[in-house]
Formats: structure tokens, C-alpha cells, sequence
């Protein structure tokens, strides 16, 4: 896969490296299409306002770039939506591009390819490890909170140089106020939506505490901030779920 050559600020593969042991752990990669469902409010939604928002500018025969493709979730909703699309998916875990494999339709040994999965190339690395594109629409959805805000308006600003001009990007993570007190509100009601769905309490306190402790946390306004710095427009809200934030934008 082609880096890119120009200098570039803190390197992505140490600045999100937040939570990347837990998805070389097979049995947590076993689980993991168990989690979000669980743990993201309206997550089947979440993939299916991305479709739309995507649609709305991509073309019939768009071709997607998708960060954070572990797991392959948004990579089937996107595929099945939309017959005509191709996508590159790019991740830093290999048992989670695995798994995606796995989930699109890759369904034996020799990894032959189901109709879904012969639409999509997985690529394991960081942004800059993606191919230089240019495509119609890319997403990166749950990725962004695992990048530390030094890294995270390079890893923006990369993927709008692989989108064509007016091409859209949504991206979705955890995003909530940060002032006195709210952080650990929010953080509770995080916890309080996994155990209303069914996660052990000490599970879910243990999940609240990890994501306090090790996940880079900014608020909605600074995310926003981001994206305009990293040179997209249009950026506007369209979800938000608790502690989550998604936004739309234009390159």
C-alpha cells in the first residue's frame, strides 16, 4: 500500500493507539459485533442515516473509503444498500479485518468472495496507509475517539485529501461536554445505557472507566472545529445518542 511522502504531524499508529490490545484478543474480536448494538444508541440507525447522508451527493458507482473498517458493520450496510459502490476499508487490526472479511461473505479457507465482499479491499494500517484515492465519500464511524487530539486533525485533514471536492464525509464517536461535572454525568449515562441493555453493571462500570481513563475525549464543539480546520464545509450535526456525536460534512 502507498504512503503518503509529505511531512506529517504526530504519526497516527502512536497517537490511536488508546485501546489497540483488546482488538488483537481473538475472543474480543468474537464478540464484537455483540457490542455496539449494545453500547451505541440507535447504532442500526446510526448506519443507515450514513447511507443516506452518503447518497445524497455520492453517484451510482461511487467508490467509498471507510476508516475503521473492523468488523465489517457499516461495510455491509453501505454494500447492501448500495449495489453500485466499491469500497476500501482501512484498519490497524488484523482479527478485526478478519472479522469484516468474515462479515461481508468471505466463507471459507481460500476466502472466496460472497457478493458483498468481492465489492470491498481491505487494508490494514492507519489513514495513511489508505490509498490516495480520490473517491466519492468516505466514513469513520466509532474511530475518531481513539486518536489523541494532537493526531486527530491530521488523520482529518488526510482523509479530505482523498476526497474529491464536495464529496461528503460522516464521521461518529464519542463526543459530549466536557465542563465541571459533565464529564463524568455523561460517562454514568453512557454506563446506565449499556446496563439497560442488558451489560453486567460491573461490566459496564469497568467499560465507563476504561473509556475515561484511555480514550481521547473532546467536546462537540472542538470536533466541529476539526473538521473546518481540516478544510471540510457544511459540517453539521445529525446525531447524537448520549455520549455520541455524528457529524456530515463537505470537502
Amino acid at each position: 500500500m502507498r504512503h503518503d511522502a509529505t511531512p506529517r504531524a504526530p504519526d497516527p499508529r502512536e497517537a490511536a493507539s488508546a485501546m489497540p490490545e483488546p482488538f488483537s484478543d481473538p475472543e474480543v474480536v468474537a464478540r464484537y459485533a455483540e457490542g455496539p448494538p449494545r453500547l451505541v444508541p440507535g447504532f442500526a440507525d446510526l448506519h443507515r442515516m450514513t447511507t443516506l447522508l452518503l447518497a445524497e451527493h455520492a453517484p451510482p458507482d461511487a467508490r467509498v473509503l471507510v476508516l475503521g473498517a473492523g468488523g465489517g458493520l457499516e461495510l455491509k450496510t453501505l454494500a447492501t444498500a448500495q449495489p453500485g459502490w466499491r469500497f476500501d476499508g482501512v484498519d490497524p487490526a488484523a482479527g478485526m479485518l478478519a472479522l469484516a472479511a468474515r462479515t461481508l461473505g468471505s466463507v471459507d479457507s481460500r476466502q472466496t468472495l460472497g457478493p458483498l465482499a468481492e465489492r470491498v479491499r481491505l487494508h490494514q494500517g492507519y489513514i495513511d496507509d489508505a490509498p490516495d484515492g480520490p473517491y466519492d465519500a468516505a466514513t469513520c464511524l466509532l474511530t475518531l475517539h481513539f486518536v489523541a487530539r494532537e493526531a486527530r486533525l491530521h488523520t482529518v485533514s488526510q482523509l479530505r485529501r482523498r476526497l474529491k471536492p464536495g464529496a461528503p464525509l460522516v464521521v461518529a464517536h464519542i463526543s459530549f461536554p466536557q465542563g465541571a461535572g459533565e464529564r463524568a454525568r455523561w460517562l454514568s449515562r453512557y454506563a446506565a445505557f449499556a446496563v439497560d441493555s442488558g451489560i453486567a453493571p460491573a461490566q459496564a462500570d469497568s467499560a465507563r472507566a476504561a473509556i475515561d481513563a484511555r480514550l481521547h475525549l473532546l467536546t462537540p464543539e472542538q470536533d466541529e472545529a476539526i473538521l473546518r480546520d481540516a478544510g471540510f464545509s457544511d459540517v453539521s450535526l445529525f446525531y447524537a445518542g448520549f455520549t455520541f456525536r455524528g457529524w456530515v460534512a463537505r470537502a
